[in-house]
C-alpha cells in the first residue's frame, strides 16, 4: 500500500512510529476526515471484503464507507506503520437491550504497552481510541466513555450530560480475519432487513460538531444547537456531498 497517500488523505504528517500518541492523532485525523457513509448500496455497488478494494476507494477515489470498510482499511495502515492490531467482532446494541448478531460491526484491538480500543467506522461515537480496561470512565468531546466488562464480554457505553449510560456495542477478544465479516457484510448491503439499505447517509465529526446529511436532510450540530434543513432536490443533494464531504460518486 501507499503509506503516503493514505497519510495525505486523512491529512496527517506527524511522527508514524508506533506509540499512543501516534495512534490517537491517526484516529482523529480518520475520523475527521474520512466520512461514514453508505452510498455505494443504493447505487448497487457491491462491498467485498477487500483490503485493496478498501484501500482504493478511501484514499484513490477519496470516499468514505461503513465500518467494515474503514476500520477494514485503517487496520491495514496501522499494521503497514508497524502497529500491532486485531480485528474484533462487535454486536451492536438496541433499544430493547438486545445486541445484533456477530460479526455486524468490526472493531479493532491496538497492542502498545497496553491495549486500546480503535473505532474510525462506528460514526457518532468516540473520537480518539479508548484505553481497553473495564470500568474507568474517559472523558472526550463526544461524550463520557466506559468500557463493562461481564465475563469475557466487553460493552461499550457513553453518557452524555443529563442521560443515563447508554450500550454502544459489546464484543469479546477473540481475534477474526476479515473474510469472517464477509456474510454479514453482505447482508448489511442487500437485505431489506438491514438499516443500510433503507435510507442514505453520509457524516462526519467536525472540530466543534458534526454534519451529517440523511437523504436530502442537512442536520449541522454544533456543541448543543442543532439546525436541520431539507435540501430541494438530488442536484444539491450531490452538490452538498461534494462540498461538504467531499465524496463524488
Amino acid at each position: 500500500m501507499d503509506k503516503a497517500a493514505y497519510l495525505a488523505r486523512i491529512g496527517f504528517s506527524g511522527p508514524t512510529q508506533p506509540s499512543f500518541d501516534t495512534l490517537r492523532g491517526l484516529h482523529l485525523a480518520h475520523m475527521l476526515t474520512v466520512p461514514f457513509e453508505n452510498l455505494d448500496i443504493s447505487l448497487r455497488r457491491e462491498i467485498v471484503c477487500d483490503e485493496q478494494r478498501f484501500l482504493h476507494k478511501i484514499v484513490d477515489l477519496r470516499r468514505g464507507g461503513f465500518c467494515y470498510e474503514l476500520n477494514g482499511a485503517f487496520a491495514t495502515l496501522l499494521r503497514e506503520l508497524g502497529f500491532s492490531v486485531t480485528l474484533l467482532s462487535a454486536r451492536v446494541s438496541r433499544e430493547d437491550g438486545s445486541a445484533s448478531p456477530e460479526f455486524d460491526h468490526l472493531a479493532l484491538r491496538v497492542d502498545l504497552e497496553e491495549p486500546w480500543l480503535a473505532d474510525v467506522g462506528f460514526g457518532d461515537s468516540f473520537l480518539a481510541p479508548l484505553r481497553l480496561k473495564p470500568e474507568i470512565e474517559q472523558e472526550q468531546s463526544t461524550g463520557r466513555f466506559r468500557i463493562v466488562q461481564v465475563g469475557e464480554v466487553m460493552i461499550v457505553q457513553r453518557t452524555r450530560p443529563g442521560e443515563f449510560w447508554k450500550s454502544l456495542y459489546r464484543f469479546t477478544l477473540i481475534p477474526r480475519q476479515l473474510p469472517d465479516f464477509a456474510q454479514r457484510c453482505e447482508f448489511q448491503q442487500t437485505s431489506p432487513e438491514s438499516h443500510f439499505t433503507r435510507q442514505r447517509i453520509c457524516t462526519l465529526p467536525t472540530q466543534d460538531g458534526r454534519v451529517t446529511l440523511s437523504e436530502l436532510k442537512l442536520i449541522r450540530t454544533v456543541g448543543d444547537r442543532r439546525e436541520e434543513r431539507i435540501l430541494a432536490s438530488e442536484d444539491e443533494w450531490r452538490s452538498t456531498l461534494a462540498g461538504l464531504f467531499g465524496v463524488h460518486l
